[in-house]
């Protein structure tokens, strides 16, 4: 990939025996103007730097405002004429270890995620270095100014990485702004890309201030060629860079101000999350006993029922027994047939929607709860990732089974394609069956859109399941409701990673979200992104080992989410009556970036066959 995104020419080599016999003089020449470039630790020791300060801006630190300069180590390799010595090697080194570091809590989930973390941190060191590419042929070749190039090609990247292999959306640019409030409303525009692209284009502003002194100081190139960045408009350029990037800021914080002084937010439905602390592990010597996480869980739940919830929520899959289900008219010997696990009895099984129902009742609330289905259905038995809805008096009335599933997670990709996977043991009946259809839960006047687990963290799949759910003159959804077992990752910055990232997707949608989340972070959030204090919160754990209670989600002192409690959260929903532009158009931004990053991948391979003929016809 580097040679492909390298602005130098290709010439034959110098010891080949075309040129040790033909023109040794100009061999030796090009050998050595090709071979002693400055600096062949720069881009390594700035990929280091940029990595450093990426992370100070991203989860466990949090410290936001280091992003809008995070990026300027890198982005001075962009700016250098030629690249120095092994400067896409030294990108790809530093970015890998920028990744490791900050996604090593994949590795807790389970010994074989180790093999997972590495190979996501080389993908997204190799994503990082292809920005760098593309940003150089931008702005060399193609004459872009820096404070676009850098900024399309930084969200174009992040659009690709956010659909490439199932996508990953996490860990954007823009979501280290997620506590100023006021900048990042502009995703209900443009998606949370948007401000990716202010903080990229702030960052690549700043890189047009750096002196030309300096890069010949540090060695990043030669000085004459140095003389090639002091170009007699590079003033005007500085100027420029540096209004855009202001212009694009302020107009964003005007619309942050404008949006959330428009209106206030409506009462909705009193929620009860419930929030157990259970490690999910794959050993089911560790595991909690089925029991104990149902009676927590209930406990909880009956603790909340004097505050009058209209909507119980438990997490993804935490209510622990089964729910089976079959297609009408299947015969016993058709079920004894399915599953040689089951038979015919297990399949007609009504013990979980019995129960569920008596909870129901109990709370005279409805619910939505995460629960495992079993369905026997064209002689055949799936497994699905569901969320149960139920309402007093009447029962199981709905079902969402989780669409988006996460790879190796939940399924085996290209399984029936790798015949020692898909017959090895324990892999064969490995994973769940996707759903296929989106859901809308309604209870009295209120309609919930139910998301599952990692769904929240997938920001097309969040609109497109918005925007369906209105689709045919039906009104709006009130409320997203998502359950989460993030018991996989024992309390780490992966926790709170998961609650910003899906804060997002509630100002793009312009719709409130409510999680429930084994081991953390459960929380209202409303349309604005902002998370609520709530106007209850029941500390199981402290009561029962006799001491104060937490007074909240959130130490009083250093401001960090509590993690792994036995705990509910009670409160009103704040409705939303606004409308989102981004549920109507969608990623056409963020796409457009990524169409210029692919029109610029065709510019510098081209050119690069151009210099490698050019190259050739001088030798």
């Amino acid at each position: 990939m580097s040679s492909l995104l390298t602005d130098e020419p290709r010439v034959e080599d110098a010891t080949s025996p075309m040129n040790t016999s033909t023109r040794p003089d100009i061999g030796t020449i090009i050998s050595r103007g090709r071979n002693v470039r400055p600096n062949g630790l720069a881009g390594l020791l700035l990929s280091l730097a940029s990595g450093l300060f990426l992370w100070l801006a991203f989860t466990p630190m949090d410290w936001g405002p280091v992003a809008w300069f995070a990026l300027v180590p890198l982005l001075l390799l962009v700016r250098v004429p030629k690249p120095t010595r092994w400067m896409y090697r030294g990108i790809l080194a530093g970015s890998l270890v920028f990744w490791l570091v900050t996604l090593q809590w994949m590795r807790l989930g389970h010994a074989t995620m180790y093999f997972a973390l590495a190979a996501l941190a080389f993908y997204l060191a190799l994503l990082t270095m292809l920005v760098i590419g593309l940003s150089r042929v931008a702005v060399h070749s193609l004459k872009l100014p820096m404070v676009l190039a850098v900024p399309i090609c930084w969200t174009g990247i992040e659009y690709l990485r956010g659909h490439l292999f199932t996508g990953f959306s996490w860990y954007l640019l823009g979501h280290t702004q997620h506590n100023w409030v006021e900048i990042i409303q502009v995703s209900d525009l443009f998606g949370g890309y948007a401000v990716s692209f202010l903080v990229a284009a702030a960052n690549a502003a700043l890189v047009m201030m750096v002196p030309t002194k300096f890069f010949v100081d540090w060695q990043l190139c030669w000085p004459q060629e140095a003389e090639s960045l002091n170009t007699p408009n590079l003033a005007r350029s500085r100027k420029v860079a540096v209004a855009v990037s202001l212009g694009l800021m302020i107009t964003a914080l005007l619309y942050g101000g404008w949006r959330r002084s428009s209106g206030e937010f409506p009462i909705g439905p009193r929620v009860s999350l419930i929030q157990g602390n259970f490690v999910a592990t794959l050993d089911p010597a560790k595991r909690a006993p089925a029991n104990e996480i149902f009676m927590t869980q209930f406990h909880l739940t009956g603790q909340t029922v004097p505050s009058q919830p209209d909507i119980v929520v438990w997490p993804e899959a935490m209510f622990p027994y089964p729910m089976w289900t079959h297609q009408p008219g299947m015969t016993d010997e058709q079920l004894d047939a399915v599953d040689s696990r089951f038979d015919a009895k297990t399949w007609k099984s009504r013990a979980s929607q019995e129960k569920l129902a008596e909870i129901a009742d109990m709370t005279n609330a409805a619910l939505v709860f995460g629960i495992n289905t079993f369905e026997a259905k064209d002689n055949s038995s799936k497994v699905y990732n569901s969320a149960a809805f139920v309402q007093p008096g009447i029962g199981v009335t709905d079902r969402y089974d989780k669409i988006h599933r996460v790879p190796f997670g939940e399924y085996i990709p290209l399984k029936s394609w790798i015949p020692f996977i898909n017959n090895a043991k324990g892999y064969s009946d490995y994973g769940i069956t996707a759903g296929r259809e989106v859901h809308v839960f309604k209870t009295k006047e209120w309609r919930l859109l139910p998301i599952v687990c990692f769904e929240d963290t997938v920001p097309h799949l969040v609109r497109d399941m918005v925007a369906s759910a209105q689709k045919g003159g039906k009104p709006p959804v009130d409320l997203l409701v998502n359950m989460t077992n993030d018991g996989w990752f024992h309390g780490s910055s992966e926790l709170d990673q998961h609650l910003i990232t899906a804060s997002f997707r509630c100002i793009e949608t312009r719709t409130p979200m409510v999680r429930a989340v084994n081991t953390g972070i459960s929380a209202v959030i409303d349309g604005d992104g902002v998370v609520r204090d709530p106007h209850l919160f029941i500390d199981l754990d402290s009561a029962l080992a006799g001491e104060p209670p937490r007074e909240g989600i959130r130490d009083p002192k250093t401001g960090r989410y509590h993690k792994q409690l036995n705990c509910a959260v009670v409160d009103d929903v704040p409705l939303d009556p606004r409308s989102s532009l981004y549920v109507k158009w969608g990623d056409w931004f963020a796409a457009s970036c990524f169409v210029v990053c692919f029109l610029t991948a065709l510019r510098g391979i081209t050119r690069r066959r151009e210099q490698t003929i050019v190259s050739a016809d001088e030798v």
